[in-house]
């Protein structure tokens, strides 16, 4: 099959894909377009928003519907590495036999990643970079597709741990999860206070998603593309001499080069999923904020004055 039909199957798929998660998330489009960028782009993906907006359900019906692996890690203070990784134990015959932990497999749910300490948060670092995992001395190579996705909560409570900006980076898009709106929430109530169960019904395979990443690293972009996310990234960093007055008054430290990759990948499968062989600019600009969001610091100044990443990205927009 050529890459133009397989394009024009992927615009199909990705509608019937939206049609079996409505039925049981309602709402959160935009939300869940991100999530399908991400998987389909080969990248990380972390959720921020308050409990209970169905973060953890969302995760589990995208993964059903892609017909993946899922397993939950429910993080908390005294979570250790090995608790994630696995480990090795002693079987009958005296030898070292290890025992694989949460995460192998598909999709990762990492559960308010932030509420344990940054030496169990840094355990997912190579496996979401490397895809494999070191357990004493010895790789193992993680399953593909290999996805994770991670929730915190926004509120600064006790018992939280900022993420390192290195395990930031690692995540291709931060996405915020926003209040229902009154409508979806009544719909949301009418269906979950019944006994009714709805089924999805799986509608890929493991294999067509890495078939579909590896579409998607196909798609050509045009040079002046690729020169207007990297000169978008470089505008968030303070001391480059392309950096707009808003950003020297108010930022901190800006976005590496990461962004920049993350933002031509994100941009092609935008592009793909809306029937175009190849991203233009407006691909690049769907995608901007939710790929700088996580990468650039405010200062004190932005944070007494009220403002937030999103309306800084908005002016380098």
């Amino acid at each position: 099959m050529s890459d133009v039909t397989a394009i024009d199957n992927l615009v199909v798929r990705h509608k019937q894909l939206k049609q079996e998660i409505a039925k049981i998330i309602i709402g959160q489009d935009q939300v869940v377009d991100q999530i399908l960028i991400s998987i389909f782009s080969g990248g990380h993906a972390l959720l921020i928003g308050v409990p209970g907006l169905a973060k953890t359900l969302m995760v589990n019906t995208i993964s059903q519907v892609l017909g993946l692996d899922f397993k939950r890690i429910q993080f908390t203070p005294d979570l250790m590495p090995s608790d994630i990784l696995g480990s090795e134990i002693l079987d009958e015959s005296r030898n070292f036999k290890f025992i694989k932990g949460p995460v192998f497999s598909n999709i990762v749910l990492a559960d308010e990643i932030n509420r344990t300490p940054p030496k169990t948060q840094a355990a997912l670092l190579e496996a979401m970079q490397e895809r494999s995992v070191t357990v004493a001395g010895q790789q193992y190579k993680l399953a593909n597709p290999y996805f994770v996705l991670a929730t915190q909560n926004p509120i600064e409570q006790e018992g939280t741990y900022p993420l390192p900006e290195a395990q930031l980076d690692r995540f291709m898009f931060a996405i915020n999860l926003e209040y229902p709106t009154y409508q979806e929430e009544i719909d949301v109530v009418k269906s979950t206070t019944t006994d009714k169960k709805v089924q999805v019904n799986p509608l890929f395979s493991a294999q067509e998603i890495v078939d579909l990443q590896q579409l998607v690293r196909r798609i050509p972009v045009a040079d002046n593309v690729i020169e207007y996310a990297v000169k978008l990234v470089g505008k968030t960093r303070p001391k480059a001499d392309t950096t707009p007055d808003i950003i020297k008054e108010y930022i901190d430290w800006g976005a590496g080069p990461r962004a920049s990759q993350n933002l031509i990948l994100a941009a092609k499968t935008h592009a793909a999923i809306h029937g175009k062989y190849s991203p233009d600019i407006e691909d690049v600009k769907a995608v901007a904020t939710g790929i700088l969001r996580h990468r650039i610091i405010k200062n004190y100044k932005a944070e007494a004055e009220g403002h937030t990443e999103d309306s800084l990205i908005a002016q380098i927009l």
